[in-house]
């Protein structure tokens, strides 16, 4: 494609921080590179999640090489964590000043860095991808971090038609809101086939059928009562098959800080967190899934396997709606009861969400080029 004269790249920096946000800037970076004429892209990783287990393995996997720019800001309470992030971004932007930085999801560095470039002289212009959604608990982190984000996003990029509804309540332009799809899903589709060459099973001594777990919410691990009652439902459905279960170093801390033996778990068995591509071979394979996490509800529904997250909300609807997913909070009874009938029931067939079809990328890099064109 020829470059219009006096048409300059869109300057974009996009920003990571966590394990989730991988997924979801691999796609973009890839659209954004393949079209160099139209847009100049920059990766930002905030360091939010720092070891190797938990960021580096996942640039590798994804082929998006290593970000250009690394904030290493490490661990820390959400205040701290989030200072250090826009204390150092702000030093970022004042030298690469950007045209638009883009944020994804809904962590600490999502939040963090719009905010900084919301409040910069001149502001620089945000664009959220995966705006829009809402639990409706502001007692998770999540739900503050998403609504500060899309309050000061320039652009909103949603999955789904709920993710619109919730911006129009709150009075969001709509001009400003476009219905792309999930990215998360992009991934997905491109990995997926990849996925079957990895032997993690062999490694691992299982084979199916298995259940497949993530824990790792606050609201799930810091409380005694609550893990308590999820590692008795765990222990009931773990009599019928194991429960693989690649545990945050944070899950890990907690429970020997309440003594919450894993070997007292009937059937649950911990190993290292896992790549994405041996997560993905595991997930495929499950006869069930367990989760707190919001992108494993997702990847879960495309894949028709069954899951039950462990939480009382969910700010993915769709995933109910269209997709496997059943809420089942820390209700050790509903957790079991759940649990073994998804077992007996297997994979049922589940319905198409609208746009999850892998090309959300793309859409999100055509709009970005018709703004430049008519800037």
């Amino acid at each position: 494609m020829p470059r219009q004269p006096g048409v300059r790249p869109l300057r974009l920096l996009l920003v990571a921080g966590a394990r989730p946000n991988f997924m979801k800037v691999a796609p973009l970076l890839r659209e954004f590179r393949r079209r160099p004429v139209r847009f100049s892209a920059r990766l930002l990783h905030t360091g939010q999640h720092y070891d190797e287990a938990m960021s580096d393995v996942f640039f590798e996997e994804l082929g998006i090489g290593r970000p250009e720019i690394h904030l290493g800001v490490g661990s820390g309470s959400h205040a701290v964590q989030t200072a250090r992030i826009m204390e150092r971004f702000e030093q970022v932007l004042g030298q690469e000043r950007p045209d638009w930085v883009v944020v994804v999801g809904d962590v600490n560095s999502t939040a963090a860095c719009a905010l900084v470039a919301a409040k910069m002289t001149p502001p620089v212009k945000v664009a959220h991808v995966e705006a829009g959604l809402r639990s409706r608990d502001r007692r998770m982190p999540e739900e503050i971090n998403r609504i500060v984000t899309d309050a000061l996003s320039d652009l909103l990029f949603t999955t789904s038609a709920d993710a619109d509804r919730n911006l129009a309540a709150e009075g969001v332009d709509r001009r400003r809101v476009h219905r792309v799809g999930n990215v998360m899903i992009d991934t997905l589709k491109r990995f997926v086939g990849r996925s079957n060459g990895s032997d993690v099973v062999r490694r691992l001594g299982i084979a199916p059928p298995f259940a497949l777990l993530t824990l790792h919410r606050p609201s799930n691990v810091d409380d005694r009562a609550t893990l308590k009652r999820i590692l008795e439902g765990l222990g009931r459905i773990g009599q019928e098959v194991p429960i693989l279960f690649p545990a945050h170093p944070r899950t890990i801390k907690m429970m020997r800080e309440f003594g919450a033996r894993a070997e007292e778990v009937p059937g649950l068995r911990i190993v290292s967190p896992l790549g994405y591509l041996d997560f993905l071979h595991l997930q495929k394979r499950a006869a069930l899934v367990l989760t707190d996490s919001g992108g494993i509800q997702e990847e879960a529904s495309i894949l028709g396997v069954p899951c039950l997250t462990l939480r009382e909300n969910t700010e993915r609807p769709v995933t109910v709606r269209h997709g496997t997913n059943r809420l089942v909070g820390s209700d050790t009874r509903a957790i079991a009861r759940e649990g073994l009938r998804a077992l007996r029931m297997g994979r049922t067939r589940r319905r198409r969400i609208p746009l999850w079809d892998g090309r959300a990328a793309v859409r999100i890099a055509d709009v970005f080029a018709a703004l430049h064109r008519n800037s």
